[in-house]
């Protein structure tokens, strides 16, 4: 009896390191991100008259030196561009989803009232110039396979440092399967905010701890600023690389510099790299 139990012992922990274990060489691959304060969304501002994923925003962290987080989606017309939330209400004042409106029908937007508008992704490559490194959050919608090809062509195309990540498993394992010298990345947070956002307890828990990494073999993990689960703490045991979103002014800023190997902030001006 105590040999069945040790062997069932011995094979559920294979399973979780099975499903746990992040992509090989996951240090090598970050090395360009070790220790480096990365701009959510762009260097903007909380008044708003610097907007998120807005070109001045980008143009700001690159002259500061600051690595760059940004968010890709498609227009209706398969344009790829950069903007965070689905809807435009919050940003745009304007109701409906990104994904139903013509690249020419955003342009007409503004964003946070100001004069600047919604740009195509391949004019944030073409302002930041390769200065920054850059983190690309891939969003998750009805065509991601285009949104991954097109993703990736630009990216090809880009002199300088980035990775991907994406709160969908599916969308950083397309990268694993076509693109698997591009450090990828799974975007993570706790199970009880997924379910806030209406997903279901398993989908949460799944989510939330990082159980489909076998899926995409993510090189790091980018978790919300609450409490990792022991499962998310294995991972980086096993090699994931830490990243940590969305750092504020209010936060313990040294707590998550000496907790995280990579710094996603907003709204202060920390230093470039951090010890």
């Amino acid at each position: 009896m105590v040999w069945w139990i040790l062997l069932v012992a011995v094979l559920a922990a294979a399973l979780v390191l099975f499903l746990l274990a992040p992509g090989r060489g996951a240090a090598a691959r970050m090395a360009r991100f070790d220790r480096l304060n990365c701009a959510h969304r762009g260097l903007h501002t909380k008044d708003r008259l610097t907007p998120e994923n807005s070109l001045p925003a980008f143009r700001a962290a690159a002259d500061a030196g600051y690595g760059i987080e940004l968010d890709v989606q498609l227009s209706k017309d398969a344009e790829v561009v950069v903007f965070h939330d689905d809807s435009l209400d919050r940003v745009c004042g304007v109701h409906g989803r990104v994904d139903a409106f013509t690249l020419e029908e955003l342009r007409a937007m503004r964003l946070c009232g100001t004069q600047e508008h919604i740009p195509l992704f391949a004019e944030v490559l073409d302002a930041v110039g390769g200065r920054s490194p850059l983190i690309v959050e891939l969003k998750t919608g009805p065509r991601n396979d285009l949104l991954c090809q097109k993703t990736l062509a630009l990216l090809r195309a880009y002199d300088g440092p980035f990775c991907i990540e994406s709160f969908d498993p599916r969308i950083v394992a397309w990268f694993r399967r076509n693109a698997p010298d591009i450090a990828r990345g799974q975007l993570s947070d706790s199970p009880a905010n997924f379910a806030k956002d209406g997903q279901s307890r398993l989908r949460s828990a799944l989510l939330g701890g990082t159980w489909m990494n076998f899926l995409a073999r993510p090189h790091f993990i980018a978790y919300g600023p609450g409490a990792k689960p022991l499962s998310v703490r294995v991972a980086e045991a096993l090699g994931a690389a830490r990243v940590c979103w969305t750092v504020r002014p209010e936060d313990d800023v040294a707590a998550k510099q000496r907790e995280n190997d990579c710094v996603i902030f907003e709204f202060y001006r920390p230093d470039v790299y951090f010890q």
